[in-house]
């Protein structure tokens, strides 16, 4: 009986960057997000998830085709986030820890979409088996057409959950609104 391809135990390690931002008041720290949050794109926005991946793979020539016996992920989901520096007013400082709260519970979203991308990839990876390919090429042109598949699906996922938590009435536009009107 043929025994099951072997499925590494693995987590992703996580790292939070921040930048920071001034100010006394929700509207004074929203213009200081404006000024000071990271690029992306052609402009600055408040919170960005990005992660890098890399692989330890295992391909095996067998019976002429070849096996993609084991691949083993290294994925680092870095959450770059906004971070008061100095002291803030006790209304203020309520306001901005409800706001950065929220807007780390967006990202992490992002980071579990991430995630969920790097296990489609080891499902699909791991026990791939290509005929006729004794030189393990044919099997790496199979695989990087899906992981190019896998990732836009993760792109199309990612940029939906910011259309509805951006749009009007959304969770991160709500958000900002409490933060920059003091509610």
């Amino acid at each position: 009986m043929p025994h099951a391809p072997a499925r590494a135990e693995w987590k992703p390690t996580e790292k939070i960057v921040t930048y920071p931002v001034s100010g006394r008041t929700g509207i004074d720290l929203y213009r200081s997000i404006g000024e000071n949050g990271p690029k992306v794109g052609i402009g600055r926005v408040i919170a960005y998830t990005d992660f890098d991946l890399k692989w330890s793979r295992d391909y095996q020539k067998r019976n002429g085709g070849c096996v993609l016996a084991s691949a083993k992920p290294f994925l680092t989901i870095t959450y770059r986030l906004p971070k008061v520096s100095g002291d803030l007013p006790p209304e203020t400082r309520r306001l901005w820890e409800t706001f950065v709260t929220g807007v780390e519970k967006h990202e992490r979203v992002h980071g579990e979409i991430i995630l969920d991308m790097v296990k489609k990839i080891e499902a699909f990876s791991v026990g791939l088996t290509v005929q006729d390919d004794p030189n393990c090429k044919k099997i790496r042109e199979v695989l990087t057409k899906k992981l190019g598949e896998l990732s836009q699906e993760q792109r199309q996922k990612s940029r939906a959950f910011d259309r509805v938590e951006m749009s009007d009435g959304g969770n991160v536009h709500q958000l900002v609104l409490a933060l920059v009107n003091g509610e």
